[in-house]
């Protein structure tokens, strides 16, 4: 086993039965986890993260955008508004969550997590940067957002006061 990259997301019986045919050698679960913790390698659950995937199209406007900007003045970007909305979760929604406890000790009170069984909500929130500084954190009343609430709460209240608008 001297390449550990090709093991991620694969089981210890996969490596096993990999590592049996073509050696000719049984290799225990156990000897496969081992050897992956010596390398520093641990099962572990990944990361939930949720993007939109580039295309080639996207990347190639995404460079053409930086090339026509590449030169811009101080004041050109001061009239420039980075902005993003997000939805955040206010408890997590994955069960998968592990612990390392003694056994016995299930119903230990460190050993609890409680949860919310409906959920637990979300909430909207809208900010943005720009060479002068950024806004205030905005946090969606109703949760939601359309483009009528957009307009009235966002682009009336913040971009509207920004410097050369």
């Amino acid at each position: 086993m001297n390449s550990y990259w090709g093991t991620r997301g694969r089981t210890k019986s996969d490596i096993s039965g990999q590592m049996a045919k073509s050696t000719g050698r049984l290799v225990s679960t156990s000897t496969v986890r081992g050897r992956l913790h010596e390398c520093g390698l641990y099962a572990r659950r990944p990361e939930p993260v949720v993007c939109v995937p580039l295309t080639s199209q996207h990347r190639r406007e995404r460079l053409r955008w930086t090339h026509q900007h590449v030169h811009w003045t101080s004041n050109q970007w001061r009239a420039v508004l980075f902005t993003d909305e997000s939805r955040l979760n206010l408890q997590s929604d994955s069960r998968c969550y592990l612990i390392w406890r003694e056994p016995g000790t299930r119903y230990h009170p460190s050993n609890i997590r409680e949860r919310d069984a409906y959920g637990g909500g979300s909430v909207c929130v809208w900010g943005g940067i720009c060479l002068s500084g950024r806004t205030d954190l905005y946090v969606f009343p109703r949760g939601t957002v359309n483009a009528q609430t957009y307009r009235d709460d966002i682009l009336d209240a913040y971009v509207g006061l920004l410097p050369g608008q």
